[in-house]
């Protein structure tokens, strides 16, 4: 859905029809956006969070524009169907898929006794899907220009712009970086 971006108009749409109130709404936006990320997830889109944004942005769009919608979470699941199917359609299917791509050479650091958050780094790296982890390991690589030039090539191999590139690698990282945060107050 090229052309529209979510408003702040339309979103507030989308939460009055999630919920009574600011809180029951903000409960039950989170709880579809973990709905619709399974379901993309358990289908094999390729970058879940990113169909989610485009299922909600779309029923946002339908809202703001007055379609009455009785049954919100059925709707949801139907535009995410459609979402899915274009996702499988699209021209990200010809795209190099980032699990073909020959990942980084990454080996767990021998230093974990030292110090706690490598030890959590190694074991949530180890758990992040494939694509994700050599997305992520592919972007942080390099410095300086090596590191532009890297960015620019692995966006060209996607099909997508670095900005969008940077925004899935956001998205990783922040994983990440919760991961390794519950995996230290763990230990």
């Amino acid at each position: 859905m090229t052309g529209w971006t979510l408003t702040e108009t339309a979103f507030e749409k989308l939460l009055a029809a999630l919920g009574p109130d600011q809180a029951q709404a903000a409960e039950a936006y989170e709880a579809l956006r973990r709905k619709l990320t399974r379901f993309f997830e358990w289908r094999g889109a390729p970058f879940p969070e990113e169909r989610v944004d485009e299922t909600i942005n779309r029923v946002a769009k339908k809202l703001d524009e007055g379609v009455a919608v009785l049954n919100l979470a059925g709707y949801c699941n139907e535009v995410a169907r459609f979402v899915l199917l274009e996702s499988f359609k699209g021209p990200d299917r010809k795209l190099t898929p980032l699990e073909d791509i020959d990942p980084p050479s990454y080996t767990p650091n021998e230093q974990v006794d030292e110090d706690p958050r490598l030890g959590c780094l190694d074991n949530c790296l180890n758990h992040l899907p494939t694509e994700n982890r050599n997305l992520i390991l592919e972007f942080y690589r390099d410095e300086r220009r090596a590191k532009i030039d890297r960015r620019q090539t692995l966006a060209d191999r996607l099909g997508i712009s670095r900005d969008t590139l940077g925004k899935r690698a956001q998205r990783v990282r922040d994983k990440l970086e919760q991961c390794v945060k519950s995996c230290v107050r763990k230990k």
